[in-house]
């Protein structure tokens, strides 16, 4: 068990003297070696996922326009445009500001709040809606 705990201390104070590598400054690189380096570092993505998303926000956008084109009234109206509305701004987000390739910490932190927002909003709307029957029921319709 010593034996193991020593072989341990000795590899971490090997780690310890090995130097450790800097990144030369810009300047003072080559062009192939910037190119390389700037292309690891830099995240790219296939201009066909771009034509893509671009595609359903145009196939999305004529769904919404076809529901009023073919007069839908009512709550289906409502629903069909919210649902659209919610695609289109999911795709955007998802694809054009990045999201699909962040952290799922930095997704929580952008997403979560307006999804709780909107729990509280659809809550106080029921609440509301209770409270305006309550005063019909008990105080009548008034003068």
């Amino acid at each position: 068990m010593a034996a193991d705990i020593d072989n341990v201390g000795e590899r971490i104070a090997r780690k310890a003297a090995e130097p450790v590598p800097q990144p030369a400054p810009l300047h003072e690189t080559s062009p192939a070696t910037v190119s390389k380096t700037a292309h690891v570092q830099g995240q790219q993505h296939p201009i066909k996922i771009y034509l893509q998303v671009w595609g359903y926000l145009f196939v999305l956008s004529t769904m919404s326009y076809l529901v009023d084109y073919f007069h839908v009234e009512g709550a289906l109206r409502s629903v069909l445009i919210v649902t659209f509305m919610f695609l289109k701004a999911g795709l955007i987000v998802s694809i054009f500001m990045h999201m699909a390739w962040e952290r799922l910490a930095l997704v929580y932190a952008i997403l979560v709040p307006p999804l709780c927002l909107g729990t509280l909003v659809l809550l106080m709307a029921i609440e509301s809606d209770y409270t305006f029957w309550t005063r019909i029921i008990f105080f009548g319709k008034g003068p």
